[in-house]
């Protein structure tokens, strides 16, 4: 009788013993395929946002305009400047060059005065201080209302195209409401406002240090790594 009840405890604990190591071996694939399946999809969403960025990028400054790579041709923006264009983290300039010269730079900004927070955006910026182009990349405002700045939604941001410090005016730099020559929405002022006060404040910038950080790339083939700009969380808001 003893020695039945030792077989079968004996049996008991391999049996036991076994299941751990088939649980434990079960385990470690699943999390070697979990671990694999991140990786290539950390790999596609990299590669999928750097698709969005650059084509951001070439509809401020087309491939005819430059031959670099506008993504790796970077300059940092100054940490004295980083409160002025809303960034609390800093960022880099992109740098359009043709063939080594530089036509154009293209900075990111963040208004963060917009309705329903802050309001993500890049600014292009020819060498003679005109703007190439302007494009809200995320935003939280009100569908229907605040979002006519994504040009998904609306042209509105192409006002800005061509436009300086110079033309309009210092004090045209507003929405009509304000006495500007900006449009503003129907049902929706505060958010053009935030937008164009933020672009007026990027071409201040430009107008304080763009020639220099033109000289800098322009004697530099050095480039930084992308900063990437500050994760936005607003609260969702409706509108004005």
């Amino acid at each position: 009788s003893p020695p039945r009840h030792r077989e079968g405890g004996m049996m008991l604990g391999t049996s036991i013993s076994k299941n751990s190591l088939l649980l434990a071996t079960f385990a470690l694939l699943a999390a070697g395929g979990l671990a694999l399946t991140n990786e290539g999809t950390k790999e596609r969403i990299q590669q999928a946002e750097r698709a969005a960025q650059q084509k951001a990028l070439f509809e401020i400054v087309p491939r005819s305009r430059h031959d670099n790579d506008l993504l790796l041709d970077t300059m940092p923006i100054p940490q004295d400047y980083w409160a002025t264009l809303g960034l609390k983290s800093g960022g880099n300039i992109h740098i359009a060059r043709q063939q080594g010269e530089v036509v154009a730079m293209i900075i990111p900004a963040v208004a963060p005065d917009g309705y329903s927070g802050d309001i993500r955006m890049i600014v292009g910026v020819n060498r003679d201080g005109s703007i190439a182009g302007v494009r809200v990349l995320t935003h939280n405002e009100t569908p229907g209302l605040g979002d006519k700045v994504d040009l998904k939604k609306s042209d509105w941001i192409l006002s800005f195209d061509g436009k300086s410090l110079l033309t309009p005016a210092a004090t045209a730099w507003a929405v009509r409401k304000d006495g500007g020559e900006f449009d503003q929405f129907t049902g929706a002022t505060i958010t053009p406002r935030a937008v164009v006060n933020q672009v007026r404040r990027v071409l201040e910038f430009i107008e304080a240090r763009g020639e220099k950080i033109a000289l800098d790339a322009q004697s530099s083939t050095a480039t930084e790594p992308a900063v990437e700009s500050p994760v936005l969380n607003p609260q969702e808001q409706h509108d004005e």
